[in-house]
C-alpha cells in the first residue's frame, strides 16, 4: 500500500460509516436517500454495489476468478492482483450503470481496506481512493468480517446484540456484535481457517480428477461427495476439547485427515493424484468433524453470552455468514443447535455469503 494511500486512510474519521448506516433509522426526518457504492478485492472476487441507506440494492457486479484459481490448484496472489485490476473498472461501470446512478450522486465510496489479500485489497484501495480524488467524495475503511457480520441486518430484522459465526476460507470467528463497528470477540481460530482446510484436503483428494468435482471449488467438492458418503466409516479426533474456551483449530484436523488417505492409498495399492474408492467416505467424514467441531465451540459461547447476561435468553439470535455458511450440512447443524437452545437462526442468502459489494456498500 502506498504513501498517499495509507495518508489518506488517517484522514478518514472513525464513525463516518456508523453515522451513513444508521441515517436511515432516525425517526421523524424526512432526508434525501443516500447512495454509496461499495467495493471489494479482499481475495479473488472483485465485487461493486451500489446501496441506499434503506438497504435497498440499487445495482451489484461481481467477476469471480474461480476458473482461474482451480486451473493453478489454488490462490496465487499476484495473480488475483492482476484480475483485480484487469477487471475492477468494469465491474464498477456495471454496477452503477445497473443502478442508473452517476459517481457525482454518491454520498460516499466504500472499500474493503482489511483483512485479506494484501495485492489484491490494494487493487480496490488504489480504485476507490482515485474515484475519492477525482470526484471529491468521502472514503469509507471497511472491515471485510464486520462486513459479513453486518450482512444480515440488510435482509432480516435483527436487533444488536446478537452472537455471529464467521465462517469462511481465511477466518473463524465467534463474536458478539453489540453494534455497527462494536464487537465482542469470544473465539477465533488458531491456526488455519475452515474453507482453508477443505480446500486442502480436497487437493490431497485429487477432487479435481473426479468425474463429479472437476468444476468446483474444493470445499464446494468436499460437500458434494459427502452426500454420499458415510462419515461412520472413519472417526476424526476432534480438537481442543480440553480447552474452556470458544477458539477453533483446523491444522490438527487436517493432518488426520492427510493421515488417512496416505494410509488408504497404501491399503490400495495407488499414487498421490489418483482417486480412492473410498473418496465419498473420507469427505463425508471431514466435513462431519469440521461441522461437530464449529458447533461444540459456538454451543460454548452460546453458553457463555447468556451465563453473562451479554445476550438475553429470551430473544437471543445466532448469525452465521461467510463463504463457509453456504455449505449445507454446516449450516443444518447450527440451525438445530440454534433450535435446541431457543436461537433464533439467521444466515444471509448464499449470494451475500460469500464476497460481494453489496456488504460493502451496506
Amino acid at each position: 500500500m502506498n504513501s498517499v494511500a495509507k495518508s489518506l486512510l488517517k484522514s478518514v474519521k472513525h464513525g463516518r460509516a456508523a453515522w451513513l448506516r444508521s441515517s436511515s433509522a432516525r425517526s421523524g426526518k424526512q432526508h434525501l436517500r443516500k447512495l454509496v457504492l461499495g467495493i471489494e478485492t479482499s481475495c479473488d472476487d472483485t465485487g461493486a454495489a451500489v446501496v441506499d441507506d434503506a438497504g435497498n440494492v440499487l445495482g451489484e457486479a461481481l467477476h469471480c476468478q474461480k476458473e482461474v484459481h482451480l486451473q493453478a490448484g489454488g490462490i496465487i496472489p499476484v495473480v488475483a492482483q492482476q484480475l483485480h485490476r484487469e477487471n475492477i473498472e468494469q465491474v464498477v461501470k456495471e454496477a452503477l450503470g445497473v443502478s442508473g446512478v452517476s459517481v457525482h450522486e454518491l454520498a460516499a465510496i466504500a472499500t474493503t481496506i482489511k483483512p485479506g489479500l494484501a495485492l489484491s485489497l490494494e487493487v480496490g484501495l488504489q480504485y476507490s481512493l482515485n474515484l475519492v480524488n477525482k470526484y471529491q467524495k468521502p472514503f469509507i475503511p471497511i472491515h471485510h468480517m464486520e462486513a459479513h457480520a453486518l450482512t444480515v441486518r440488510l435482509t432480516h430484522h435483527v436487533e444488536f446484540p446478537f452472537l455471529v459465526l464467521l465462517l469462511s476460507g481465511g477466518h473463524c470467528i465467534l463474536a458478539v456484535a453489540r453494534g455497527v463497528s462494536d464487537f465482542l470477540l469470544l473465539g477465533q481460530s488458531i491456526d488455519i481457517a475452515p474453507g482453508d482446510m477443505l480446500d486442502k484436503v480436497a487437493r490431497r483428494l485429487s477432487l479435481r480428477k473426479h468425474p463429479e468435482c472437476h468444476s468446483m471449488a474444493g470445499g464446494k467438492a468436499i460437500e458434494h461427495l459427502a452426500q454420499t458418503g458415510d462419515w461412520q466409516q472413519y472417526t476424526f479426533r476432534l480438537p481442543m476439547q480440553q480447552y474452556r474456551n470458544c477458539d477453533f483449530s483446523f491444522s490438527g484436523l487436517q493432518n488426520l485427515a492427510n493421515k488417512a488417505i496416505i494410509q488408504k492409498e497404501k491399503e490400495e495399492g495407488i499414487q498421490e493424484g489418483e482417486i480412492l474408492s473410498c473418496v465419498k467416505d473420507i469427505a463425508a467424514a471431514v466435513q462431519h468433524a469440521v461441522a461437530v467441531h464449529i458447533i461444540q465451540r459456538t454451543y460454548r459461547a452460546m453458553l457463555f453470552c447468556i451465563k453473562n447476561s451479554i445476550l438475553s435468553s429470551k430473544n437471543a439470535t445466532l448469525v452465521v455468514s461467510g463463504g463457509v455458511a453456504s455449505n449445507q450440512y454446516i449450516r443444518k447443524g447450527l440451525q438445530t443447535l440454534a433450535d435446541a437452545n431457543d436461537f433464533a437462526f439467521l444466515c444471509p442468502p448464499p449470494r451475500l455469503c460469500t464476497d460481494n459489494g453489496v456488504m460493502i456498500a451496506w
